[in-house]
């Protein structure tokens, strides 16, 4: 890291890790590049510590594992995803990384007004997006949309009911009359 890149606490959204399955690692690198906070599931520790992470918090921990120093360890009951939300936005974080299985976003949508989530799954990121969202996207970048009948959009071709394709390199934007949308990209 160059010296004129300063990084404070909190500034890059945490990294949960849920389940880990089969996430190609050249993207967990990528979440990984800033230094997150990386808080994991109890279940997926070990799994993450054989790839030589660090980890900040460790949530509903079995009592056998021996955790790293200065891990923090979250006892939250039943449900971690929800229970990592909450404790993140207590905690002042304004955006989450989540590394899940699925991307089941309809479960977390009454966080999206206190936290920005982004869930990745093996093969897809998934996201909520406001009105007026506007990304540069190279031809060929296929968007999901989920959750809406209507929308309108710059540089996309519709291939099917909620698939659309990228048309030329540039720009995407979407608007629409209600508070937010679901996409997911393939990645």
């Amino acid at each position: 890291m160059s010296s004129h890149h300063i990084v404070r606490e909190k500034q890059e959204p945490a990294l949960y890790i849920h389940c880990l399955g089969n996430f190609d690692e050249e993207y967990l690198g990528q979440l990984l590049e800033w230094s997150p906070s990386l808080i994991v599931s109890s279940s997926e520790f070990e799994k993450v510590v054989s790839l030589g992470l660090k980890v900040d918090i460790v949530v509903n921990p079995i009592g056998s594992h021996s955790f790293q120093e200065n891990t923090k360890l979250i006892d939250t009951g039943n449900n971690d995803i929800i229970s990592v939300l909450d404790y993140l936005i207590a905690e002042g974080y304004p955006a989450v990384n989540l590394i899940d299985a699925s991307a089941e976003f309809y479960t977390l949508q009454n966080y999206i007004p206190q936290i920005n989530i982004v869930v990745f799954t093996e093969t897809q990121k998934t996201y909520a997006i406001k009105s007026g969202f506007k990304v540069w996207k190279p031809s060929g970048t296929i968007f999901n949309v989920f959750g809406a009948a209507e929308f309108a959009h710059t540089n996309l071709l519709m291939i099917k009911e909620g698939e659309f394709e990228v048309a030329h390199d540039g720009f995407v934007e979407f608007t629409f009359s209600f508070p937010y949308l679901f996409v997911s990209e393939t990645l």
